[in-house]
């Protein structure tokens, strides 16, 4: 059981991180091989967590580059982001957990410097809601 939960841990934290990959069917076919609900959801909100934080670690650092030629953004996509998020706030990393947005959001938040216990907070709020549907999905789909 051990190593599937290393699977599960791991694929959590590459789903949070700007790699495309996705947990839900992991977790899934553990929920339906008998494994303890809570502990499952418990490994996948940390692995996605700690792999958002990777995200915003990159965004405190991002904005050291933008002078730099090979630099990916431009000044005016950087501005619409941070505007953005300095519309809807703090609260939008409750929406961490979506696919392409929530990893651009961690991202941002990491740009805007948000402090990491309340990004921890909302991200990983987030993210167990998100795995707490996944574990209420499965048992409807087992009924």
């Amino acid at each position: 059981m051990i190593l599937s939960y290393l699977l599960l841990f791991s694929s959590a934290f590459l789903a949070a991180t700007i790699f495309p990959f996705y947990s839900e069917a992991i977790l899934f076919a553990l929920l339906r091989d008998g494994g303890d609900a809570a502990t499952l959801v418990a490994i996948a909100t940390l692995g996605n967590t700690l792999g958002a934080v990777v995200n915003w670690l990159l965004g405190w650092y991002l904005l050291h580059f933008q002078d730099r030629r090979w630099f990916y953004f431009n000044q005016n996509q950087i501005d619409k982001a941070q505007r953005w998020f300095q519309r809807y706030g703090i609260w939008s990393l409750l929406l961490a957990w979506t696919p392409v947005v929530g990893d651009a959001l961690t991202l941002i938040a990491g740009t805007m410097k948000v402090r990491l216990w309340p990004f921890l907070l909302l991200v990983g709020t987030g993210k167990a809601l998100r795995y707490i549907s996944v574990v209420y999905l499965t048992a409807w789909a087992s009924l």
